[in-house]
């Protein structure tokens, strides 16, 4: 079986509670070379808790013959990363928000498609199990769909990885987080044609396009297998100081409306994330777990009516860890020549839409 020589960027959360141990776990597909991070606490963590050796930077890293990079450093630093892993004729998975405008993304699959590489993108939901048999077990079709409900409450992750083994590095020298927050600014003042006032700035980086972000793609999916085209934005809030997301779709000319709202709620150690498709006479409904917990199960749930008869069927189609098989799925795409799941152009579309939703909010204030 051919192993992959992977290198990760960015010792962070996701990281250290994900990619890394995951990375180990799946000894067989990858060989981890070593993770790349500012931070010197954090890679001293890294390699003393699963003994990876680190770099400072991400040029370090490249230089140890990799086969591939797994970039989870901090998000306005993915394009100017994947792009550099390209032009060393790196595979290339990306954790979400890829990027925030589309016109960067395209730069991106160019780049990709030039070096005739893998770019996958981290949306690990659609290798949810309970996910992908919701695909193949939607109770309606287009022609009964009559709306789609996202409803998220998060109090981010500090309940859900108390357990796991941690440590951030507050080291990280000025000169580089400044430079990170410029090229932010940059980045989105490139997606909007301008400036934003502080909270759509806040609101659309933070709860739009590193929370909601998934959901909009979950539904994505669920919808292309409906075959229901991209519809009409027409609504958008950010609230509760930037840490609430609103938005509303028009669907079908009006035949279904699409809402969704993400909200933190930092003091309550509770997580609820709901996707739920109404059609004429069913339901199908999503309700997923914190990310960080693995190998929990999303709880699939239909609903049909024949009359007075209600039918609530409940289905549990294992415990696989989506974060885990996204890694077979990256691999997959690149050993195998399977479909890349996650594509570049799905982010594109994904950002598109949020972009939307934000300048619906802009004409409100």
């Amino acid at each position: 079986m051919t192993k992959l020589r992977v290198g990760v960027i960015g010792a962070g959360t996701i990281s250290q509670v994900e990619h890394i141990p995951n990375l180990l776990a799946l000894g067989d597909l990858f060989d981890l070379v070593g993770v790349a991070d500012p931070s010197a606490i954090a890679r001293q963590f890294v390699t003393d808790t699963w003994g990876v050796f680190c770099y400072e930077a991400p040029d370090q890293l490249f230089d140890q013959r990799l086969d591939a990079v797994v970039v989870a450093a901090p998000d306005p630093l993915h394009h100017e990363l994947v792009m550099a892993a390209l032009a060393r004729g790196l595979h290339v998975f990306c954790e979400k928000p890829l990027c925030y405008s589309p016109v960067e993304i395209s730069d991106i699959v160019a780049k990709r498609d030039a070096a005739g590489k893998v770019v996958q993108v981290g949306y690990m939901k659609r290798f949810d199990p309970a996910y992908r048999e919701a695909l193949a077990v939607l109770p309606g079709s287009a022609q009964t769909l009559r709306q789609v409900s996202v409803e998220v409450h998060d109090p981010d992750a500090w309940p859900f990885i108390a357990h796991s083994r941690t440590r951030f590095g507050n080291d990280v020298p000025d000169e580089l987080k400044q430079d990170a927050g410029r090229k932010k600014h940059a980045q989105i003042e490139r997606a909007f044609g301008k400036s934003l006032p502080k909270l759509a700035f806040g609101g659309f980086s933070s709860v739009y396009s590193s929370a909601l972000v998934h959901d909009v793609n979950a539904v994505h999916g669920l919808l292309d297998t409906l075959g229901v085209p991209d519809g009409e934005v027409v609504g958008g809030q950010i609230f509760a100081g930037g840490d609430g997301g609103q938005g509303t779709v028009r669907l079908l000319d009006g035949q279904a409306l699409w809402t969704m709202t993400h909200l933190t709620v930092p003091k309550l150690a509770e997580y609820r994330e709901r996707i739920t498709l109404y059609f004429d006479d069913a339901m199908l409904e999503l309700e997923f777990p914190s990310p960080y917990l693995n190998h929990h199960s999303t709880r699939l749930t239909v609903k049909k009516s024949d009359g007075h008869t209600l039918s609530s069927n409940h289905i549990r189609p294992g415990y696989k860890e989506a974060f885990v098989e996204e890694l077979r799925g990256f691999w997959s795409a690149i050993v195998d020549g399977a479909p890349v799941v996650n594509l570049p152009e799905h982010a594109a579309r994904d950002q598109k839409l949020l972009i939307g939703l934000t300048n619906r909010y802009l004409e409100t204030i």
